[in-house]
């Protein structure tokens, strides 16, 4: 339940040719910047390059504080907003909201994606109509240093990755200043309690609770907005 195609419907994403070469999705971190800039110069006329490596499509809103690091992509009706911080490695999909003080690396954002208020986002991918609340974060990396495990119950993936935050699945909500530990995967639909602490693998269609507390949702979230 955390491969690619369970957690994401890759018609949301100019990353989807790139994605779809995966079994999972953190398999995907280490080539973000790559990705990015061979794709980059295929956008077409309704992109514009405002600075070298860096696309954004006309319909987006840039916000004068905003800094946008190479290499990135904004889609279409995007608005990065006020302070925002996009460190390069972005690719953020159309009519997503990059809010202000809002740090982004190393990421892929899917499109109507929502990261609002003061979230840092880091070695991360974030599916179709995703929302992190304001003050939410992706750990990155473990305070150990060691390298990044899944854990799923009893069962545990070696990632071989140092830094790897969190696989937010279409539909994800994420309370307001809740902690995604790094090697966090939350599934489809699913709902994280505002101030948890939640790491692990989150099934799809359920509530992360306090305490670590998992309920199944008794309705599944309709598709359509």
């Amino acid at each position: 339940m955390y491969k690619i195609t369970d957690l994401y419907d890759l018609d949301h994403t100019l990353a989807r040719e790139y994605l779809s070469r995966f079994t999972y999705p953190w398999e995907a971190l280490r080539g973000i910047k790559e990705m990015i800039l061979a794709l980059g110069p295929t956008l077409g006329e309704d992109y514009e390059a405002r600075e070298p490596q860096v696309w954004v499509h006309k319909t987006a809103k840039v916000f004068p504080t905003a800094y946008l690091g190479a290499p990135c992509i904004i889609g279409p009706n995007t608005e990065v907003r006020h302070c925002a911080f996009i460190r390069g490695s972005a690719l953020v999909g159309a009519d997503c909201v990059v809010g202000n003080s809002v740090e982004l690396k190393n990421v892929i954002l899917f499109d109507h994606v929502q990261t609002p208020h003061y979230n840092y986002v880091g070695d991360s991918i974030l599916g179709y109509y995703s929302h992190m609340g304001a003050g939410s974060i992706t750990s990155n990396v473990k305070s150990d240093k060691q390298l990044v495990v899944v854990h799923d119950g009893t069962e545990q993936m070696e990632t071989g990755l140092k830094k790897f935050g969190a696989m937010l699945g279409d539909y994800v909500e994420v309370g307001c200043n809740a902690v995604c530990n790094p090697g966090t995967v939350i599934g489809r639909h699913s709902n994280i309690y505002p101030t948890s602490c939640v790491r692990g693998v989150v099934p799809a269609c359920s509530i992360w609770k306090d305490n670590g507390v998992v309920v199944e949702k008794t309705e599944k979230k309709k598709e359509e907005r």
